[in-house]
């Protein structure tokens, strides 16, 4: 195995790693102060360094994006093809309960740029794009100022660029992304993948903001370093915002195989009491509060009771809250994301959104079959995964708030639908062409 070239002796001990520069009162890191850390990335040549292809490859590096996917394996699959690369870093974020790539590029951006430069170094790259929601503007100015500084004291070897993105969920998804960046649509297109064809028509790396962060600490430390901390299966660490009924809400990193209970205390515990987890965020699962005091942060552990770490959400919901109003109100989020381009997600998420609101204001022995049955005509079905997210979420719902279920079913009014909701769901606002 190639380790990669390193200028330093060895890594943060312990954690925090990602947020090792975080200060209080928070602050942007200064490029002297993230030198301090880690020394500059290799410079990107003509050709692939395939000694770093390598090293992120031992790392066991996966997407911290949602999908989990090794990110050496994409890394590989760039380096495949003809033609100069080009790094794509997705921090558009249009997961609404995640905070975690705003916090990196707002305190932390140098780690960013620094992984987007050993991308670009990896996959021969000659070219760095850095995508920010336009509604983040906090992040855009930090990004700005940063880049600014490295102009001025460590030029970039190679081109990088920030670009202003519409906001949306969809936009988000990397084939959708990298349309807008060809000057289309923001929307999920069929054919060729980014690596394959993306930006320009030259093989593209998408990353997620946080997986281009950890690509800068692997490059810097080594794959070894990298895994001392976590599972075999699943090594590294995740940053993890944690919302709803603890008192010290937050984004908190923590090594996976991490007890989601111990992440609980960290934040104070949840003195409102706890009726259930969202984990993974809007396109998460429900997972009962049993099951949130046995398992693990790990996508073989929650996996087991259909979530997945996702984006590295979780949202504690207080006793008194109504899950179902709160997936209820989730749902209707999710009906104004469509890119609407596709019919299941177009017209079936509208109608399961308008069956959760019935189901909690109105009750009705029906509405849970219909529910059921357009969960199944949806699932599966458009040109991204949008629908199978929603759906998910409100099976997950349909389970863990069985009792709630019977109540609203029977025409028993909810008092929890009179309070304040727990988890922040945006204005009706589609996704922007």
């Amino acid at each position: 195995m190639n380790e990669p070239r390193s200028r330093s002796a060895a890594g943060p001990k312990g954690l925090p790693r990602l947020l090792a520069h975080l200060s209080s009162p928070r602050t942007r890191a200064s490029l002297s102060t993230h030198r301090r850390l880690l020394p500059p990335p290799p410079a990107p040549r003509t050709k692939p360094d395939l000694a770093l292809v390598g090293a992120i490859e031992a790392s066991g590096l996966r997407g911290r994006g949602g999908a989990a996917f090794p990110s050496g394996q994409k890394l590989r699959a760039v380096t495949s093809n003809r033609g100069r690369a080009v790094v794509v870093v997705n921090a558009t974020e249009g997961e609404p309960a995640s905070a975690k790539d705003e916090l990196l590029l707002t305190d932390t951006p140098h780690l960013v740029i620094d992984g987007a430069l050993a991308a670009a170094a990896a996959s021969g790259a000659d070219r760095v794009i850095l995508c920010v929601s336009a509604s983040d503007t906090r992040a855009l100015s930090s990004l700005y100022q940063s880049l600014d500084e490295r102009e001025a004291l460590e030029p970039p070897p190679i081109r990088v660029d920030v670009a202003v993105a519409p906001d949306g969920y969809v936009v988000g998804e990397e084939r959708a992304l990298v349309a807008w960046l060809n000057g289309g649509r923001a929307v999920p297109t069929n054919g060729s993948r980014p690596y394959e064809r993306g930006v320009g028509g030259r093989p593209t790396l998408v990353h997620n903001a946080e997986t281009t962060a950890q690509i800068a600490q692997i490059v810097a430390f080594g794959p070894e370093w990298f895994r001392s901390v976590g599972t075999a299966d699943e090594p590294g660490t995740a940053l993890v915002t944690l919302s709803g009924a603890v008192p010290k809400p937050g984004v908190y990193e923590v090594s996976f195989g991490t007890p989601l209970a111990n992440l609980l205390q960290a934040a104070g515990g949840t003195p409102r009491g706890m009726s259930a987890v969202l984990v993974g965020g809007f396109y998460g699962a429900w997972i009962a509060p049993q099951e949130a005091e046995s398992v693990r942060i790990s996508n073989g552990d929650l996996g087991r009771l259909g979530a997945a770490v996702g984006s590295g959400v979780v949202a504690a919901l207080p006793e008194d809250a109504c899950g179902l109003l709160e997936t209820a109100r989730i749902l209707t989020w999710f009906s104004v994301q469509s890119a609407g381009q596709c019919g299941p997600c177009l017209f079936g998420l509208e109608a399961i959104a308008t069956g959760a609101r019935h189901l909690v204001e109105k009750g009705g022995e029906g509405t849970m079959s219909r529910l059921q049955r357009w969960a199944g005509d949806v699932e599966g079905r458009g040109a991204c995964r949008l629908p199978d997210g929603a759906v998910r979420l409100l099976r997950s719902a349909l389970n863990v708030f069985a009792a709630d279920l019977d109540r609203h079913r029977r025409g028993i009014p909810c008092a929890a639908s009179s309070r304040a909701p727990t988890i922040a769901v945006p204005g009706r606002r589609a996704v922007a062409s």
